[in-house]
Order: structure tokens, then sequence, then C-alpha cells
């Protein structure tokens, strides 16, 4: 028997509640990423004020010639990447530890109490991490300066030494990450069948053997759908951190100089809008081939597990 077919509008009819919920995710994405794609043509513009976004001169490839001839593109683009990496690789394994000593760890109100506790740094403002960061790191008077002089040793000049802030930038965004990392993956452990940890114990497997076995295989969906997200903002750097943390200190550039503060600062400081525009577009080109060829790798390995 022949099925009847149904045209668009009844298919909108019949998943009204559903559309109506998608509204707003599809509104936000409209309004705040595909709307100010736009922009992307003062790329290739001589921007002025008289002229404005559509009649600013055009230049080619003026901007771009201007942003890698700077010497500055290989510098942000390697920061970038490299933080970015060390972000995924620290924060994911440590998420999945916490997750797994939190659904281990026997006593409901001893986890609730751990969660939290874990979940609290990630609401508080990178302005105050910055901070905290300041008051702890201050030459003169920073707390482990004055405890390093207390204790007769001599003090550590951070904010004008550029070799230590990959460490603690990196430490900072994994302390900052773990507790929200954490519930995700603590969510993924207990979705998996209990059956199988019990029947694992019948047949005499300790707790580290039904992690290796059972708990870590069954999280590698749940590992490489974060990973592939993640990957997609690889060159896109968290402002808000490496701004509060570093500010305009410009003996710490060479090591935490990223796309993102690079653009800011040659907005705010040189007036450079092709070229911060020009920056920008290769910070999404770089996006988007890096999402790309993820996402073509995990579906050669498994395209159940890619994200399209």
């Amino acid at each position: 028997m022949k099925q009847k077919q149904y045209g668009f509008w009844h298919k909108v009819k019949k998943n009204r509640t559903l559309l109506l919920m998608l509204t707003p995710a599809v509104l936000f994405f409209l309004v705040f990423a595909y709307v100010p794609m736009a922009g992307i043509v003062l790329a290739f513009k001589q921007y002025n004020y008289s002229g404005g976004i559509l009649h600013s001169p055009w230049n080619g490839l003026d901007n771009f010639r201007f942003f890698f001839g700077s010497g500055d593109a290989w510098r942000v683009t390697r920061n970038t990447a490299l933080y970015n990496i060390a972000f995924i690789i620290v924060n994911n394994v440590l998420q999945i530890f916490a997750g797994i000593l939190l659904f281990e760890v026997a006593g409901k109100w001893f986890r609730k109490i751990t969660q939290t506790i874990l979940f609290l740094p990630y609401f508080i403002s990178w302005v105050v991490v910055g901070a905290i960061a300041y008051n702890l790191f201050n030459f003169d008077v920073g707390t482990l300066n004055v405890l390093l002089k207390g204790l007769g040793m001599q003090p550590i000049d951070i904010y004008n030494t550029a070799s230590y802030w990959p460490f603690i930038l990196v430490l900072v965004s994994a302390w900052k990450a773990l507790g929200y990392g954490t519930i995700m993956y603590l969510a993924a452990i207990t979705s998996i069948d209990t059956e199988m940890y019990e029947a694992a114990e019948i047949d005499g497997a300790n707790i580290f053997q039904r992690i290796m076995k059972i708990t870590v295989p069954n999280l590698i969906p749940t590992v490489i759908i974060l990973v592939l997200l993640a990957i997609g903002n690889i060159f896109r750097g968290d402002f808000g951190m490496f701004y509060n943390m570093v500010g305009n200190n410009g003996l710490l550039f060479s090591n935490t100089d990223v796309i993102d503060t690079f653009v800011f600062r040659s907005l705010t400081t040189s007036n450079e809008i092709g070229m911060s525009a020009a920056a920008g577009f290769y910070q999404s080109l770089l996006g988007f081939a890096t999402i790309m060829l993820a996402n073509y790798a995990v579906r050669k390995y498994d395209k159940d597990r890619a994200l399209f």
C-alpha cells in the first residue's frame, strides 16, 4: 500500500512545539553569528568613517599583506593553537579523572559537596580571576613573593617574565573549567548500564579493571564529541582570560598574545579596522578548515561518532 506523502507545512504544523522551542537558539545564531558575517567585506577594504562599510574603497589583499608582513601573524597563530591544544588535553584529562573519582566515591553528600566546590570557579568572572592572580603574583606585595621573602628566598618577577605564563594560563584554565566538564563526564558515566559493573564485579574485576574496561571505553563517544567541538575553536582564544590575566603588558606578548587579543589591540590602539577584519577572517578560515579535517578523520574511524 502506497504511503501518503505529507508536505512541508504539514510537518511544520505537526512539529510546531519543537520548532517553537528551537526558535530562540536559531534567532541567537542568526543575529550574533550569521548577520555579522557581512562585515567580512572590511577585510578587503581601506575603511574610512566617511565612506562607512559600503562606500570605503577596495584595496584587495593589502590588509592581509600588512597582517602577515607585520611579523605577528605566525606568533599569534602559534600561541592560539598551542594554548588551545594544551587546554583540550589537560582539561579533558582532569575532568575525566574527576568524573570517575566522584562516581566511584561512596557517600552521596560528599559527592554533592565536592561537585559544588568544583563548579564554583566556573561562575567567577575572568576580571575577578585576573585580580586574584595579580594579588598572588605581584612582585612587591603579591602573596607568593611575600611568602618567598619570608622564607629567605628571592622573589619571582612573574609579570616581567614571559616563560612562566604558559604554565599559569593552562593551570588557571583547568581550575576554572574543571567543575563544568566534570559534571558532563559524570552524567555520561551515570548513564552507563549498571548491569555491566555488576557482571564485572561478579567476575572478580577490581575497581581499576572496571574503570579501564567499562567506564573509559563507554566515555569515548562523549570525549570525541567534546573534543570535536573544542577543535572547532582551536584558533579562537578565550579573550576574557588572556586579556584579564595579561592585559597590555608588552613584555609577555611573545608567549601570551593570541589572535583575539591582537585584533582587539589593533582596533583600540592603532585603529587598523581593515587589518583587524583580515585577522578575524583568517582566524575563521583556520577554524573552519580544522573542524572539517577533524570531522573527516572521525568519520573515517567511525562515521557514527562524527558531528556530520
